[in-house]
């Protein structure tokens, strides 16, 4: 199933819905990472709506070098164990929102990725629990980078949490197997990133418990699992894409400050 977060047109009222091809149903329950989803009778055109990032988490978890080659390519070894950074959640935006490039960084770039939602609480998970029980379902991450600014830093909370640098959406897929889906990322049509994410040194299950014995992972708190090579330099005008098979494409174009 796809889940949204939208506001109708009509009614600045931030709901859930249903998305079923060209439509959606809203939501009975407000918050449907707990509990059943819910869908009532009322059908609105996608017309009709503006969607909004999928979620509004606590935290934004982030994976560092969980592909071989984009490690290769910023002169970087794999790591031997999850490398974890967090990303401010006022980063967020939706679908089709700007990324705007701050004047601080003359070198931004995009970093496509499959971003897990979590549904139900996780912490210190045991060898007995199945990580993958704690998920809500998948979603497209554009992990927006000033590059120039994180070699600088060393460490990298500025780089990675400038306002719009963390574009995500368009959906949550609920029903869906993160082994092996293409990861795709375009720049005004031109594919700069593709690979698997069969590719990623450590797997989505891994993730999900290693980071659960760091902190509880609360439902509707993303992880971003890594990007892919590929990486490039954002400029004002472009249209940058995420797609991610069986979830959909995230788009957003990139403006000044």
């Amino acid at each position: 199933m796809k889940i949204c977060r939208f506001t109708s047109r009509k009614n600045s009222l931030q709901r859930y819905g249903l998305v079923e091809d060209s439509s959606l149903r809203p939501l009975i329950n407000p918050y449907p990472f707990e509990g059943e989803i819910n869908p009532g009778d009322e059908i609105l055109s996608l017309n009709e709506i503006k969607l909004l990032a999928p979620v509004q988490p606590s935290k934004i978890v982030c994976v560092g070098r969980n592909y071989m080659e984009h490690a290769a390519e910023l002169g970087n070894a794999l790591p031997e164990q999850p490398l974890l950074f967090l990303k401010a959640p006022s980063a967020l935006i939706g679908h089709e929102e700007a990324i705007k490039l701050p004047i601080e960084s003359s070198q931004v770039e995009h970093e496509g990725e499959l971003a897990v939602v979590i549904g139900r609480a996780a912490s210190r998970l045991s060898d007995a629990e199945d990580p993958m029980a704690f998920v809500f379902g998948y979603t497209c991450l554009n992990d927006v980078t000033a590059r120039d600014l994180q070699r600088k830093d060393v460490q990298f909370t500025r780089a990675k949490s400038f306002d719009t640098f963390c574009p995500v959406g368009p959906y949550i897929e609920t029903e869906l197997n993160p082994e092996d889906l293409a990861v795709i990322t375009r720049v005004n049509g031109q594919i700069k990133q593709s690979a698997s994410t069969y590719a990623m040194a450590f797997s989505v299950k891994f993730l999900i418990k290693y980071i659960s014995h760091a902190m509880t992972l609360f439902p509707g708190d993303l992880i971003a699992t890594g990007t892919p090579a590929g990486v490039s330099k954002l400029h004002a005008g472009d249209i940058v894409e995420v797609e991610i098979e069986g979830i959909g494409v995230l788009k957003n174009p990139v403006l000044e400050v």
